[in-house]
């Protein structure tokens, strides 16, 4: 797929992986709908960026903030192409906590309901403007793509990370049937899984924990940058033959059982 000239939804995209996706595709003459609860940078907003203060958990400000991206594109002529899924959240707490405690409901369900359920619903409200777009040029006729992310978590998640392991995994689960469901309509679907990487949750990490994930490192010895899984993402977009799979950023590395 070509990016210049299209539209693509970035959830999460105010900082972190978001972030840098959006800088990319703003380089590459794409116009982009940022979804978050925050803003971004200043340096951000402009003729190509739209931002949509939202709650991904909230049905009704996402389908607000499709509708407002779709009529901005019928402006722009740069129709919706794609959508990243990068919003999320991470949450520390196991099963049963040193005081015999068992893991909190509310934390459970909140972690769901921002990993899982935010990134169902921005999809499935997406692909009924998507499913309608014209044919891209070229021998495919491809109509867009959807990319979730996922995490080494999916794989090997840690102690006290329950929730987040399972929304991962479920999110990696998704990405093959949701492929082959939009088959019909020539809509691809690819989860990307980072390893540790430089954001604003890796760097609320105790340095206790931070050092021992770095010594479990393999090569290159350190944690992955935004930047990196950018180029990932403006990979999978522009080559037309990555499809329900789920792409490893993990250096060769795999996350330890013990911190």
């Amino acid at each position: 797929m070509k990016l210049e000239n299209r539209t693509f939804i970035v959830s999460g995209g105010s900082s972190g992986l978001g972030l840098a996706t959006v800088q990319m595709l703003v380089q590459a003459q794409a116009y982009v709908s940022i979804l978050d609860r925050s803003p971004p940078p200043d340096n951000i907003v402009g003729p190509q960026v739209k931002f949509y203060q939202i709650d991904i958990t909230i049905v009704a400000e996402i389908e607000k903030a499709v509708e407002e991206t779709v009529a901005w594109t019928k402006q722009t002529g740069a129709i919706l192409r794609g959508v990243v899924n990068s919003a999320g959240v991470a949450a520390a707490a196991k099963i049963i906590n040193g005081e015999n405690e068992p893991h909190a409901l509310d934390l459970w369900d909140f972690v769901l309901a921002v990993n899982l359920t935010g990134t169902f619903n921005l999809t499935r409200i997406a692909l009924k403007h998507m499913v309608q777009n014209e044919r891209e040029e070229g021998v495919d006729g491809e109509r867009g793509i959807i990319i979730l992310v996922s995490s080494s978590a999916a794989y090997e998640g840690q102690p006290g990370q329950v929730a987040y392991s399972a929304t991962k995994g479920a999110l990696r689960s998704m990405a093959l049937p949701l492929a082959r469901d939009l088959a019909r309509h020539s809509i691809r679907v690819t989860a990307i899984a980072p390893n540790m990487f430089s954001s604003s949750m890796t760097d609320k990490l105790p340095e206790k924990a931070r050092r021992s994930l770095e010594g479990d490192l393999v090569y290159p010895r350190r944690f992955g940058q935004p930047v990196e899984f950018a180029q990932t993402v403006k990979w999978i977009l522009e080559c037309a033959y990555v499809n329900g799979e789920t792409i490893r950023l993990s250096a060769a590395s795999r996350m330890p059982a013990k911190l």
